[in-house]
């Protein structure tokens, strides 16, 4: 039986490829992905490791910023003296680090990565764990030189002598590049500027008095932990202390965040990959054993058991499974090293040569290779192990195409009917992870129950669809309908193929249009301004915009706003950490605030706050109470509620409660920060496009800062919510590129299935170009029932994502009717595409030989 198993499988091996390919795709996205998470991993532990200080002194971090507020929190100067003092302290150094800046050419051009990652100015001091060593010039001396890192300099075409302007909090100022510094370790992409220590505190901290860090180096001899727990008796609990190993726990942590969505998105790809190969693996199987009934049957008859059959068939698909996991895992080696490639466009210089193959990558390679195959043989080998020694003796099938399909009609049903509930229960539920968690379990069921009842659809559908083809394509277009109808099985399990890509576009392009149709109600709602200064990633500017703006000819009304993270006590006994917006005076000239008690004037009193009812309402809040709050730095204040909102606004980004104040109130309580925009209004008698030009000339040396007005923030969501759809598109081809393996396949099993008959068709006088006709039709009348099912169920998830999307304020229902447009014809190209090979491979067969083949 094995030498037959063997043989079976090397006779068969051209198609079998085409299955293995899902297994290579779902394989080498599962190994690249763990590849690429453990080589970054490992090469940012070292990093962290080998650049920490023994122990650090950092402020105290009370409160976690979900919006950025500006502040850069600081420890006292004077610290230093303190730290350098205590018993087994060999050295201990400001440090000065800030992240929240610009810096830009004599061309206004900004030096920094565009690519998400920071640019940071620092002290410069070295020491045997600096990330960088000076390679060409000087060392900065003075409030007028400054540093480069190498990558920068090559990348934006900087070098020595040139002069480069620095946007900070306190303002900006210029220096000149005197000195290149060049990493020693793995540059994580930002862009670093070196200053010296006291330029540094004064030009970004705003005065010589605080630094960010007070960084302290053992002495021989003594522990880091024993160190820490000196410096902690000196210094008491008002400062964070971290030792090397925890800051660089707390930094690989910090990192864990982007490596999670990268690892999350792959994963998310081969478990497309794994879902749709499994019909594909499927279908292969079940053809196979089709056409080897009589073969399965002289073995019955020679005494093979049904459970030789069987574990033959399950051979046959362990060996695939090994051979596509193989495969895979190479492929997955080359998509690593791809990625590290990308990374490094991108300014993260990964070196290939340290790539890090763990045993837990092709234990998982082999683990979802093999599984996959298994699990989908499973079903065709026990069908196999029912065919009977006396189909030797006929030319029988086991394809079941005369099989009732009742016991498949009703587990269809009942699984269904479960994925309907939870939907109808997602649609009404009022908690978001309830809502959620059935949704979820909705999407699981229906996709389940489609799946199970797919070949009870062919009949009607594809009826419908093909009805126009006899018509049309005359004799050729029925053959091609009824080739389609004759087996529903094979025909729903290839449709089914595409039908989960389609599925997840579907439904992902609902609740993008939604969200964007919600957030364009939200804006036409809420936003009032002519127009709204911001920085391009949202993070805080300085005061000195603040300044340009307003004395910008034609500019009337400008009101600032400010973040500031808070911690309320509420009545309800509970505290909440969320994130509060100070306002200028005038805010209803420039939004418009719906308030179900109060106004704008009380909500921004001096010792006021707004926030939104449904909050107040959750947590025993009512107007005029007097609540205790807690701002950065462990500032205390009594709050009185002067107002409760009525804005129905999405919610998001961790921001809870809706709350508001006075900008004087988060001034008083948080002084010194940044604005994090202004809205501005034109003064009278002065065109708004007039306005437009003005300020885009005044911001002109502030490329980060963008004018904005309606239209523009509307855009902007679109992008924003574009960057899922990418996602979703990528997910979606990849799901094709395997459906249309799955219709290849098919089809080219169904061309040898069909041998005879097509030689009869062709004796009789079929023409080879009607013969490619027919083949082609029926591929794309399987590709469009596909394609409906798919959206069809797509919507119907699509319109439950939107219900959850609801109880986050986001209302409005839209249906992306030319994306679903798009598909249905995407699909005809996708069936067209796909018959290619076969249709070339039935029409170049020899008449007589296909007549006289078994």
């Amino acid at each position: 039986m094995l030498k037959a198993t063997l043989r079976s499988f090397l006779a068969h091996k051209g198609r079998l490829m085409l299955s293995a390919l899902a297994v290579i795709l779902s394989v080498a996205f599962v190994a690249g992905s763990l590849i690429f998470s453990d080589t970054v991993t490992r090469t940012f532990d070292r990093l962290f490791a080998s650049t920490s200080a023994d122990v650090t002194v950092a402020p105290k971090e009370d409160l976690d910023e979900a919006v950025p507020s500006g502040q850069t929190p600081t420890v006292p100067a004077s610290l230093q003296r303190r730290v350098a003092g205590v018993a087994g302290v060999k050295d201990a150094h400001l440090d000065v680090n800030v992240a929240n800046i610009t810096v830009v050419d004599r061309d206004n051009e900004s030096v920094g990565p565009t690519t998400g990652a920071p640019t940071i100015a620092t002290n410069w001091h070295p020491t045997d764990r600096s990330p960088v060593e000076l390679t060409s010039g000087h060392a900065p001396h003075g409030a007028d030189q400054a540093m480069l890192d190498a990558d920068t300099a090559d990348k934006k075409g900087v070098e020595i002598g040139d002069t480069l302007t620095v946007l900070a909090r306190p303002g900006s100022f210029q220096v000149e590049v005197v000195g290149i510094a060049t990493f020693t370790t793995t540059n994580p992409g930002a862009a670093l500027v070196f200053l010296d220590t006291p330029t540094s505190q004064r030009a970004l901290l705003g005065s010589t008095d605080v630094a960010t860090s007070i960084e302290a180096t053992a002495a021989d001899g003594v522990s880091d932990a024993a160190l820490k727990g000196r410096i902690a008796a000196e210094l008491g609990s008002a400062y964070d202390l971290e030792t090397a190993a925890e800051q660089a726990d707390t930094a690989a942590s910090e990192l864990g965040g982007f490596l999670d969505v990268i690892k999350y998105v792959m994963l998310g790809f081969a478990g497309v990959a794994v879902l749709v190969g499994i019909f594909l693996i499927v279908n292969t199987f079940s053809m196979l054993i089709a056409q080897r009934t009589r073969e399965l049957g002289l073995l019955r008859a020679l005494g093979a058991d049904r459970r030789q059959v069987r574990r033959s068939v399950l051979v046959e698909a362990l060996l695939l499974g090994l051979v596509g996991s193989t495969l895979g895992l190479a492929a997955g080696i080359g998509l690593a090293l791809g990625l590290i490639q990308l990374m490094g466009l991108l300014g993260m210089n990964l070196k290939s040569t340290e790539m890090v193959l763990g045993w837990a990558t092709p234990v998982a390679s082999y683990v979802v290779g093999v599984g996959v195959t298994f699990v989908a043989a499973y079903l065709p080998a026990r069908r196999a192990a029912h065919v009977s020694p006396m189909a030797a003796l006929a030319d029988a099938e086991i394809a079941g195409v005369g099989r009732p399909l009742k016991v498949r009609a009703a587990a269809g049903a009942v699984v269904g009917a479960a994925g309907a509930a939870a939907l109808v229960g997602c649609a009404s539920a009022e908690k978001t992870s309830s809502a959620a968690s059935l949704l979820g379990i909705g999407i699981v069921l229906t996709l389940i129950a489609t799946v199970i009842a797919g070949p009870l659809l062919v009949r009607p559908v594809i009826r419908v669809l093909g009805g126009a083809f006899p018509a049309v394509f005359g004799t050729v277009g029925r053959m091609s309908q009824r080739n389609a109808l004759r087996n529903p099985r094979r025909t729903g399990a290839t449709a089914a193929a595409l039908m989960v890509g389609l599925a997840l576009v579907g439904g992902l392009s609902v609740a993008s249009a939604s969200m964007t149709k919600s957030f364009d109600r939200q804006i036409d709602k809420t936003l009032g301004a002519d127009f709204v200064v911001q920085n391009s990633n949202f993070m805080p500017f300085s005061s000195e915009i603040t300044g340009k703006v307003r004395d910008t000819e034609g500019a009337g009304l400008v009101v600032r706003q400010r973040f500031t993270p808070i911690a309320l006590t509420l009545p309800d006994g509970k505290k909440v950490t969320s994130t509060a917006a100070g306002y200028g005076p005038r805010l209803d000239d420039v939004a418009k605030v719906t308030y179900a008690q109060g106004s704008s004037r009380e909500a921004l009193a001096p010792g006021r706050i707004g926030m939104d009812k449904d909050f107040a309402k959750k947590h025993g809040a009512r107007l005029g109470d007097t609540l205790s709050a807690t701002f950065p730095g462990g500032r205390g204040a009594k709050l009185t509620v002067g107002a409760l909102t009525d804005q129905d606004s999405p919610e998001g980004f961790g921001v809870e409660g809706g709350l508001f104040m006075g900008f004087g109130t988060v001034e008083k309580y948080v002084p010194g920060g940044q604005d994090s925009a202004l809205y501005v209004n034109a003064a009278s008698g002065t065109d708004v496009d007039t306005l437009r030009k003005g300020l885009e000339r005044t911001l002109d040396p502030y490329p980060q800062v963008q004018v904005r007005d309606q239209a523009d923030y509307k855009e902007l969501i679109r992008q924003q919510i574009s960057v899922v759809l990418y996602l979703v598109y990528a997910l979606l081809g990849l799901a094709i590129v395997i459906a249309v393996l799955g219709v290849v396949n098919t089809l080219a099993l169904s061309v040898v299935e069909r041998t005879r008959e097509i030689g009869l068709l062709r004796a009789i006088g079929l023409g080879r170009r009607q013969l490619r006709r027919m083949i082609r039709l029926e591929s794309v009348v399987i590709a469009v029932f596909g394609a409906l099912l798919g959206l069809a169920l797509g919507l119907v998830w699509g319109v439950a994502v939107q219900q959850v999307l609801a109880l986050q304020g986001m209302k409005e229902l839209a249906f992306p009717w030319s994306t679903i447009v798009a598909v249905v014809v995407g699909s005809v190209a996708v069936g067209l595409a796909a018959a290619l090979l076969p249709a070339l491979r039935a029409s170049r067969m020899n008449v007589l030989a296909a007549i006289a083949h078994e």
